[in-house]
């Protein structure tokens, strides 16, 4: 169990108490209800789209190039969860759009039948540094592939995820680097809401759902101008972009928590990419509705758990002979059946399977967490047991 937070599975679903419809333009299935709003400002709630419910607040693992590193689907579902998320720009260099439509579409390659969430590959091209070239009409890259040119527009981005069948895809912005002068942190906002624009304008397929980021670093004045511009334009839910960048901690928080009650409260909330286990039980007090971090797979991979008292590094020679399990307690496969000497052994020996089960664990965890969440919400007592839990991984 998480420290003051109950185990067990998802509550049977409740009567809504209170009910807040996203009548969603042009998307066929999809809906969002806010079921149970808590008094610490965090919500109850369901999505559903074409491909099923997701019960909020929900964590996303992240599969980018249309699997989660070592896990299979049926995997994804025994260890709860509902919705994954997958990367347009990666998918589109490999294997290619109109291979994905030609295997049956997103899904069937990644044989996973629940909602998917696609990023517009924005970021990742940004990423490429040298490689790109940004301007009023989009990007202009070179493959990180096989160096081809190849550009993204807005409407590109678009066409590109709805080829792809996804439930949710997400409007291409421009994220700039938390050191970004203001200047350029201004000019990234007003292209984002042109593209948001422009991303609307193009949408075409009536089974996607499509999210508008919001933008604008540390800079609430900023932040309040592109969320203006976004909601004016009536998106399916907003995303917050450009946060854990390379600023502190604290200014994370401080500008989720600003920009998180400009949003619509009757629409999905999404807090992009940021995701230790403290932060989902902050971020989702503040309101957020989904979340989708790296952390507890790549963390797996490097040998780095998390349990209910904090992180635990396998590769430590302290666990080099010790029989417990990673977690006392804990349900997953990994801590069922093997031990913190035999794990540290096969993570240590280069063994693919050593990195599988501590991704298994950590997967486990987090989606666990999220469980318990939802069922403390549906209680009424998630203030008193976040913090609970806040303290114990201090």
């Amino acid at each position: 169990m998480h420290a003051g937070l109950v185990c067990g599975s998802d509550p049977p679903p409740l009567p809504v108490l209170q009910l807040r419809r996203c009548d969603a333009h042009h998307v066929s299935g999809f809906r969002f209800e806010i079921v149970r709003a808590d008094r610490s400002g965090a919500r109850l709630g369901r999505l559903t789209t074409a491909h099923g419910e997701v019960a909020t607040p929900a964590f996303m693992p992240v599969a980018s190039h249309g699997a989660v590193k070592g896990v299979a689907p049926h995997e994804l579902r025994e260890l709860g969860a509902t919705m994954l998320l997958a990367n347009a720009y990666h998918l589109a260099q490999r294997p290619g759009v109109d291979t994905v439509r030609a295997l049956g579409g997103l899904h069937a390659i990644m044989g996973w039948d629940g909602p998917i969430l696609t990023d517009s590959g924005g970021f990742q091209v940004m990423s490429l540094s040298g490689l790109v070239r940004v301007d009023d009409h989009g990007l202009s890259y070179r493959s990180h592939v096989d160096g081809r040119p190849g550009t993204l527009s807005p409407e590109e981005a678009v066409a590109v995820q709805e080829a792809l069948g996804v439930d949710v895809a997400m409007a291409l912005d421009e994220c700039v680097s938390a050191s970004a002068p203001a200047a350029q942190v201004g000019r990234a906002v007003t292209r984002t809401t042109a593209w948001a624009a422009r991303s609307m304008a193009a949408r075409g397929r009536a089974e996607t759902a499509l999210f508008g980021i919001v933008q604008g670093g540390c800079d609430m004045e900023l932040r309040a101008e592109s969320v203006a511009g976004l909601t004016a334009l009536g998106f399916d839910g907003y995303a917050v972009g450009g946060l854990s960048v390379g600023e502190p901690r604290a200014e994370t928080a401080r500008v989720a928590a600003a920009t998180v009650v400009l949003l619509p409260r009757e629409r999905p909330r999404y807090l992009m990419g940021v995701g230790t286990p403290r932060d989902l039980l902050r971020f989702v007090a503040m309101g957020y509705d989904l979340f989708d971090c790296v952390l507890p797979t790549r963390n797996a991979r490097n040998g780095t758990l998390f349990t209910r008292e904090g992180k635990l590094m396998i590769r430590n020679a302290a666990h080099a002979r010790d029989p417990r399990p990673v977690e006392t307690g804990c349900t997953c496969y990994t801590c069922q059946r093997f031990s913190r000497g035999a794990l540290r052994h096969l993570m240590l020996a280069g063994e693919m399977l050593g990195a599988r089960l501590a991704t298994l664990h950590n997967l486990h965890f987090y989606l666990q967490l999220m469980s318990e969440i939802r069922a403390a919400l549906a209680e009424g007592t998630f203030p008193e047991r976040s913090a609970a839990a806040i303290g114990a991984w201090a």
